[in-house]
């Protein structure tokens, strides 16, 4: 491993490439389960007849090539932080920008630009974050489910086991991840190699039956279903747009990968299968010239039937397993910076930092799934509600890389605009069309969405203003050190350890302390955790130390975390041995404050019912002690009353 980074060595590209296709092409990978199914057999479905089947193809086609192929492969994923990606990255390169315009004396005009774009950043990068989510939920519901449907075509008896079965299925699913996947991972990229063998196969052997199909390429009939079809053809764009489904995956896995391997298994292997596949099941669908029922089985030769089921039930898990590992992965990054509670994570890897398992979290995914396969029982009624949540992160996407383009890189307006304009173009008409299927199932994702987003705002909102309540409640540093040199203070022997986010102010801990008990320790560290605007910080950067108080015995300590570690005292401890004041971690006394939280006599802050959720929040989250793996025999906790 990489010291610092938490990344492993690189490998040969085989092996990179192979390894992403198990981690980022699950999702996408597993979308001709469904996706021409609900096209023509859905609560939408359209007839099936030539113009129809040529331009869905069609349509998914110029889909897969311009969304995923030109937008993500070929710019978005160049937008890298560090050599990490998805909608953090971007907000993390945006505010640099914004922090660098407003630095700038005389710059008035990226100071104005720096606020418009600061003002809608939060809100982007939360909706954007909040649909992900609702991916997350939805991808095991939905995958495993369609994936169980194929019991049905070789059984048609034994239908009423897919719910039941499904349910077992993510049951274990989720039971298993405490586990981690470092030792069932290896296996994910061959067993998605064969999934994208086969599908290549099934679809070449479909095509070659009926090689007509192959003339949806061209946009001409794409173009002719909507004139055939008029407002019903928009309203089947958003079964359309499951084709794509994963298709953010791409960007958020960078940081796993780096660009090239996943550029290279898209354009080698994954892309060619999927379209390879969806013109099979057209092939058929054209064929027969009536609706099918579930054409991706239909178009399995029947010996391959019952192996068919087996590994598509398998690559299922394996997407299902890189969305919840997405989630685990994206809380970590919100918790760190500030837009959720802290909770307990728990490594599974001794060797790899970016496998990790959060139980909470993990709880609820778990009871969201199971919930959405009891009360939908089938995959089409989930593909409304997939849809939303997809293209809603695209479209942010679109736009956040439109501001990283134009003001970061300084792109002309001739060179960015044009590109939105394409993205657009494709997004927001499948953003519609999911929009008036809101009451089939879009208002799942809208749903989710709207609950995390009040849940993030609230938190944050709410710790800013403990924020400004600490700093109007604390005393300046200098008015206490000045103090310290003039009046004699009881000092106790040892180093006490003082948690501080402004190391201006003295941290209320310390301050109740001289007026509780009318002595300090005779060493005194003010420690702050500083989350950097990257995804890593290299343990040789990691603590700095300010000695200019030494003479007072006060020394202020920063441990630098980027977004996608886990601060850890024991790490800080060994770290500081290359300082001057090294923190012995069992030799140390940690003074941490304990904020009571209470109504304000004044005009409220918040609104009842979200200060309510504010202190729910609060008394939930992990205290700091077990959060940055202080150990609690070494802990003395100074509580405060705080107004909300």
């Amino acid at each position: 491993m990489t010291e610092g980074t938490g990344k492993m060595p690189r490998k040969p590209m085989a092996v990179l490439m192979i390894t992403a296709l198990g981690v980022v092409y699950g999702d996408i990978g597993t979308s001709p389960l469904y996706t021409l199914q609900e096209c023509f057999h859905g609560p939408h479905a359209i007839e099936v007849n030539p113009v129809n089947v040529l331009g869905v193809l069609s349509l998914i086609f110029w889909s897969l090539t311009v969304i995923i192929t030109v937008k993500y492969i070929g710019f978005v994923t160049k937008a890298d932080n560090h050599g990490e990606g998805g909608t953090f990255a971007l907000l993390a390169l945006l505010r640099r920008f914004i922090e660098s315009a407003e630095r700038s004396v005389g710059h008035a005009a990226g100071r104005s630009v720096g606020r418009r774009i600061f003002r809608a950043l939060p809100y982007l990068s939360l909706c954007s974050g909040a649909l992900l989510y609702s991916d997350g939920i939805i991808t095991p519901a939905i995958s495993v489910l369609s994936a169980v449907e194929g019991v049905g075509i070789i059984a048609p008896a034994a239908s009423g086991l897919i719910v039941p079965g499904t349910c077992v299925i993510l049951f274990m699913l989720f039971m298993l991840q405490k586990r981690g996947t470092a030792r069932i991972g290896g296996l994910f990229g061959p067993v998605m190699l064969l999934w994208f063998c086969t599908l290549a196969g099934i679809g070449l052997y479909n095509v070659w039956a009926n090689p007509f199909v192959l003339f949806a390429i061209s946009p001409q009939y794409a173009i002719s279903y909507f004139v055939a079809n008029h407002f019903h053809g928009i309203i089947v764009l958003g079964t359309v747009v499951l084709c794509m489904t994963g298709g953010e995956a791409l960007y958020a896995d960078l940081g796993h990968f780096s660009r090239s391997p996943i550029r290279n298994g898209w354009l080698m292997i994954a892309c060619p299968a999927l379209l390879l596949n969806y013109f099979g099941q057209g092939a058929l669908i054209l064929s027969t010239q009536r609706v099918v029922h579930n054409p991706f089985y239909q178009a399995v030769p029947a010996p391959l039937l019952v192996p068919m089921v087996i590994l598509a039930t398998m690559a299922t898990v394996i997407a299902s397993q890189s969305m919840i590992t997405g989630v685990y992965s994206l809380t970590q990054q919100a918790v760190n910076l500030g837009f959720l509670p802290r909770m307990r994570v728990v490594h599974t890897s001794p060797d790899a930092k970016g496998q990790i398992y959060l139980p909470t979290i993990n709880a609820l995914l778990m009871v969201a799934c199971l919930s959405l396969v009891l009360i939908f029982r089938n995959s089409g009624g989930l593909a409304a509600a997939y849809g939303l949540a997809a293209t809603g992160a695209m479209g942010m996407t679109s736009i956040l890389f439109f501001m990283v383009s134009r003001f970061v890189w300084r792109w002309s307006l001739f060179a960015a605009v044009p590109l939105l304009v394409l993205f657009l173009f494709f997004e927001l008409p499948f953003l519609g069309a999911n929009l008036i299927k809101v009451v089939d199932g879009g208002w799942l994702p809208m749903l989710a969405a709207v609950i995390l987003i009040t849940v993030m705002t609230t938190w944050k909102k709410g710790r800013a203003h403990l924020k400004v309540c600490f700093e109007r409640m604390s005393m300046p540093l200098a008015a206490f050190l000045a103090s310290l040199r003039q009046v004699r203070t009881n000092r106790s022997p040892g180093i006490g350890i003082f948690m501080t986010m402004n190391q201006n102010l003295t941290p209320m801990p310390l301050a109740r302390s001289i007026a509780l008990i009318h002595t300090v320790p005779e060493t005194i560290v003010l420690l702050t955790i500083h989350t950097a605007g990257i995804p890593y910080v290299p343990t040789e950067q990691r603590v700095k130390l300010d000695e200019s108080d030494k003479d007072v015995g006060v020394y202020r300590m920063t441990a630098s975390y980027g977004y996608m570690q886990r601060p850890d005292m024991e790490d800080i401890s060994e770290c500081s041995r290359t300082t001057a004041m090294h923190l012995p971690l069992y030799d140390s006394t940690f003074y941490l404050g304990r904020e009571t939280i209470l109504a304000s006599a004044e005009e409220p802050v918040m609104r009842p019912w979200r200060r309510a959720l504010f202190i729910f929040l609060s008394n939930n989250a992990w205290n700091a002690s077990t959060f940055f793996n202080i150990p609690t025999s070494r802990v003395v906790e100074i509580g405060t009353h705080l107004p909300l």
